[in-house]
C-alpha cells in the first residue's frame, strides 16, 4: 500500500517502512507523527483519491532524526567591477520512518 502525503508545502509518495527527509518539524526524535493530509491512498487497482484529500486517511511516522543538509554555496558576482558576494545555506530537514498507512 502507497499515499501520497503532502507537508512542508510539497508532496512525498510513501508506503510502509520508507524513510523520507522532509521539511523541518517541530518534533523531538522518537515521537510519533500523524500526516492527515493524505491526497490518495491506494493499492492495485483500489485506489482512493481525495478532493482535496482523502476523508479518514492518516499516515503515522516515527520521527528519526532532525538535522542541516549538506552546505549549499551561493556566489554571485557582477564582472569587471570587482563585486563578489559569497552566501552558504543548510536547509533543515527532519528524517521520518513511515509505521503505517490509515485508508
Amino acid at each position: 500500500m502507497y499515499a501520497i502525503i503532502e507537508t512542508g508545502g510539497k508532496q512525498y509518495k510513501v508506503s510502509q517502512g520508507d524513510v523520507v527527509f522532509i521539511e523541518k518539524l517541530d518534533a523531538e526524535e522518537n515521537a510519533e507523527i500523524t500526516f492527515d493530509k493524505v491526497l490518495m491512498a491506494g493499492e492495485g487497482d483500489s485506489v482512493k483519491v481525495g478532493t482535496p484529500t482523502v476523508e479518514g486517511a492518516t499516515v503515522s511516522a516515527k520521527v528519526l532524526k532532525n538535522g542541516k543538509a549538506k552546505k549549499v554555496i551561493i556566489f554571485k558576482m557582477k564582472r569587471k567591477k570587482n563585486e563578489r558576494k559569497k552566501k552558504g545555506h543548510r536547509q533543515p530537514y527532519t528524517k521520518v520512518e513511515i509505521t503505517a498507512i490509515n485508508a
